[in-house]
């Protein structure tokens, strides 16, 4: 039998964080390149280290980006951030565009043609997951360690807290009983911050924040509260370790609540179904989940290199259905085309909404106006109630 009571644990990581800094690099260029042309081909990904960014990949673009485009485009994300270090800064980081175009051989394999649709741009399976534990129907483990760094970041950029600098990272475990979440076991939390602040000091700067994220009542004990456990923590960024893109994708999604197919998003353009199936996905299962038919449902999709309409679709409610799973995925397939056109003309995805998803997790956002996080609409609901 399942365990009843168990203890479940994620983390996040801030926009300061070596491999969030190049991921946010990465989706700055796809912006860019959407921005001048809605059809636009675009995988580059990006390298940081001591005060060097090295961007490179394939782009074809009908209004062509040039290399000091995509240097601007890569200090005004450091700047944003707000790296202006010794050992990395947006104003004396030497950035090397090492970007090509796209293989004519992907682009012949995936381009529309005379009687061909348009088809996935690469093999592979992606995942999407909901489950009603929280309001945005996102597991309680990863949005809370999301919600902790984004408030510090929150602070730090409003001038709340001049201690703290941009690399941070958050883990929070929750005691789960009968599936579901009702405290906190551990939290930890480590924050890049000014030389001459001490680790007690560091503590009660962070502990307010904390607090202010998790539940009434669900503050973990003083003795599983951990805050810059090496005690010092002021060389940071891409000054203290190597950033790569696509290398926190369990950030990105679930927290490890959910399988992952393996694909980084980060860099992509949504003709990618690594991106946008994953996208689909995750707004497949939150309307499931938003509709009543189950109280956490696993979606999978796989695709093939070329081929249009996905090869698989498996939806798992984990025993929490109120409907027939394989009947669902029927459904789901007549609700959405899954093609990758289809997807992205569902969710609107070919405009430049990437960069702002490169932290704090590409689910559990609120839609935004102008398409942003579209994904995470529940405008569904009520055709799959009609449904069932």
């Amino acid at each position: 039998m399942p365990a009843t009571i168990y203890d479940f644990t994620s983390e996040s990581v801030s926009e300061g964080h070596p491999d969030k800094v190049a991921d946010r690099i990465s989706d700055a260029i796809v912006d860019l390149h959407l921005a001048r042309d809605p059809e636009a081909r675009v995988a580059v990904e990006t390298l940081v280290t001591t005060n060097k960014v090295v961007l490179a990949g394939e782009t074809r673009c009908a209004a062509a980006v040039n290399p000091d485009e995509m240097v601007e485009a890569a200090r005004r994300v450091i700047r944003d951030i707000g790296y202006d270090q010794e050992g990395f800064s947006w104003r004396t980081a030497d950035v090397d565009v090492l970007v090509h175009g796209q293989s004519v051989e992907i682009a012949q394999g995936v381009d529309e043609g005379e009687g061909k649709p348009e088809g996935a741009g690469d093999q592979g399976i992606m995942f999407g997951f909901a489950t009603d534990e929280t309001e945005s129907l996102m597991p309680a483990p990863i949005a809370f360690s999301h919600a902790i760094v984004g408030a510090l970041a929150k602070a730090r950029h409003e001038g709340q807290q001049h201690e703290l600098e941009p690399d941070a990272k958050s883990q929070v475990t929750l005691r789960y009983e009968d599936g579901r979440p009702v405290r906190a076991d551990s939290v930890v939390v480590s924050t890049q911050h000014k030389d001459g602040f001490s680790q007690a000091q560091m503590r009660e700067i962070v502990r307010p924040y904390v607090l202010e994220v998790l539940p009434e009542g669900w503050m973990c004990e003083e003795d599983d509260f951990y805050v810059n456990p090496t005690g010092k923590f002021v060389i940071g960024g891409p000054d203290g370790d190597t950033g790569l893109t696509g290398r926190k994708i369990i950030v990105d999604t679930y927290g490890g609540a959910a399988p992952h197919g393996g694909g980084a998003f980060s860099g992509k353009d949504p003709t990618k179904v690594d991106r946008s199936a994953a996208y689909a996905a995750r707004y497949l299962a939150k309307n499931v989940v938003a509709a009543g038919l189950a109280k956490r449902c696993l979606i999978q999709l796989s695709y093939a290199i070329g081929i249009a309409h996905p090869l698989s679709v498996y939806v798992d409610f984990a025993g929490t259905g109120e409907a027939d799973e394989d009947a669902v995925a029927k459904t789901l397939r007549e609700v959405m085309d899954l093609t990758p056109r289809g997807i992205r003309m569902h969710l609107g995805l070919n405009r430049p909404i990437y960069e702002r998803t490169a932290t704090y997790g590409h689910f559990g956002r609120k839609p935004e106006a102008d398409g942003g996080f579209s994904w995470e609409k529940t405008d569904l609901a009520d055709e799959l109630k009609r449904a069932f």
